[in-house]
């Protein structure tokens, strides 16, 4: 028991990012606001990430591009100017001209991104026109921003349903393949996992009830989730995001390469909806 304090007691300490951690406080965003780059601005993007400002010259830039995958969505490629992808300094203090970016669909966060290219499945994009937003974000969080607006890019995006067996995958209606939902960015299958935690989001509700799983250091865990309404999963300490359609399961494959006690929970509604112990 003794043991088990102190773990807890040191995992609480560190704080939300690519460190060890347990959770932040529900509803909230893992903004750190650190670091002497910029000017940080008491305003916030759409998100509730406050704004770091930086002159014009030499700020980062994006622009968005889509183009259809041949199988399945849409592959996304992210041109940054004055800027670099560090995803092994997220939740650090901001440096200058680096970070990672935020994608939405329509105002709602879907993933959290790390490089240049993103695969979009069919599956998260409900059939209409749709606008996408790239947002890019320092390493404390706080969202670049200049002449007081978010250094941010976006493009248009019509899903249209297609027939099931048609090339493209765009059908919203068909049986999903054994093994379940695809990982978005080409994760790996659960069939690749050592354990897999199933999950039920439904009513505000999780099912089974949150408890702790236990697992060794190396494992591959897969996180299935089912939400009754659209929501983003979060993997505290690992900074591992995954959105969750409504009434689609969802797969998250992570390898758990750091020890501590780590909470998997949900964004908009804030629920925990287990604990990784790993030694």
């Amino acid at each position: 028991m003794l043991a088990l304090a102190l773990l807890l007691a040191g995992g609480a300490a560190t704080g939300c990012g690519g460190r060890a951690t347990t959770h932040h406080k529900p509803g909230t965003s893992h903004e750190q606001a650190s670091g002497a780059v910029g000017t940080l601005l008491t305003a916030t993007d759409a998100g509730g990430h406050r704004l770091r400002e930086v002159p014009a010259e030499g700020a980062p830039e994006v622009q968005l591009s889509v183009r259809p995958d041949s199988e399945d969505g849409w592959n996304l490629q992210l041109a940054v100017k004055n800027y670099r992808f560090t995803p092994d300094s997220t939740g650090g203090a901001a440096l200058p001209g680096a970070g990672h970016a935020h994608l939405e669909l329509d105002g709602r966060k879907l993933a959290r991104l790390y490089g240049s290219w993103f695969h979009l499945p069919a599956a998260q994009v409900p059939e209409g026109a749709h606008t996408l937003t790239v947002r890019l974000y320092a390493d404390d969080h706080t969202a670049w921003a200049v002449s007081g607006k978010p250094v941010e890019g976006t493009a248009q995006l019509t899903a249209t349903a297609i027939a099931p067996g048609q090339a493209g995958g765009h059908s919203h209606g068909d049986t999903p393949p054994p093994g379940g939902t695809p990982s978005p960015g080409g994760t790996p299958s659960p069939e690749q996992a050592d354990r897999t935690v199933t999950i039920t989001v439904r009513d505000g509700k999780v099912s089974p009830a949150p408890t702790r799983t236990e697992l060794r250091r190396g494992e591959r865990l897969a996180l299935r989730v089912t939400s009754d309404r659209a929501d983003t999963l979060h993997v505290h300490g690992y900074d591992k995001e995954l959105a969750l359609p409504a009434g689609q399961e969802a797969t998250l494959v992570l390898t758990v390469d750091r020890t501590g006690l780590f909470e998997v929970e949900t964004h908009e509604s804030a629920l925990v909806l287990t604990q990784l112990l790993v030694r």
